[in-house]
């Protein structure tokens, strides 16, 4: 989700408007991936590079995450969501985590659909904390390295559970990935959109889900032409 500083500074405003209006952006994807049959959602909240961001703007951001967890959480606990949340927190605030772990808790049991907030996210740091997780288990004698395979590693990531990414749509005309879910894109589908994610919309949405659909996905295999 990004080019809320931009969509600010394009109209003269703090880049904390900017972020305010991106949560806005957050509640419309939320509404219209439930819509759209969409069975999991993952929002790139907060990375863990964001720590290096001006501490004003990055205040602003951990008021955002507060106000978006009370004001909506009650809301989506009501719709059947699920809320999980993926990425470190073993330094974050102990108001921070108590909220997270609030949200996870309430909604444990709810199954219409999954939105996965990563939050103080890396991928690189995931996949380096589930490594050090294998190694303390093969070190004690519960894992042994013969068995350890590309699903061991799925097992000890944060996303153990969930689905890989059938989709991943990133705004604001940047075409890389900036360490998201690095493992499990291995076959995902990109959108690049130009739009900033302010103005990331139910119809923007709908265009990328509607390209999407004309793709072919092999995941290393041949077309279906061809196989035929």
């Amino acid at each position: 989700m990004d080019g809320n500083g931009r969509w600010a500074e394009a109209r003269g405003l703090p880049r904390a408007a900017g972020h305010r209006r991106g949560v806005e952006a957050v509640r419309e994807a939320v509404r219209a991936a439930g819509e759209f049959g969409i069975s999991y959602l993952t929002l790139f909240a907060f990375s863990s590079e964001n720590w290096s961001r001006p501490a004003e703007e990055v205040r602003d951001l951990m008021g955002l995450l507060k106000l978006f967890i009370r004001r909506d959480l009650a809301e989506l606990h009501r719709e059947g969501v699920q809320v999980r949340v993926i990425g470190a927190r073993e330094n974050l605030a102990p108001d921070i985590r108590s909220l997270l772990e609030e949200a996870e808790n309430l909604t444990r049991d709810n199954t219409r659909m999954t939105v996965v907030i990563a939050f103080n996210y890396g991928a690189r740091d995931e996949v380096a904390r589930a490594v050090r997780r294998i190694a303390e288990k093969v070190a004690s004698g519960d894992v042994s390295i013969e068995s350890l395979g590309p699903e061991t590693l799925d097992e000890h990531l944060d996303t153990a559970g969930i689905p890989d990414p059938d989709l991943i749509i990133r705004t604001s005309g940047e075409l890389r990935l900036s360490n998201f879910l690095l493992w499990q894109a291995a076959y995902s589908e990109f959108a690049f959109l130009t739009c900033l994610w302010p103005d990331f919309d139910r119809k923007a949405f709908r265009e990328a889900l509607d390209d999407y659909g004309t793709r072919e996905r092999r995941f290393g295999g041949l077309s279906r032409d061809i196989a035929s």
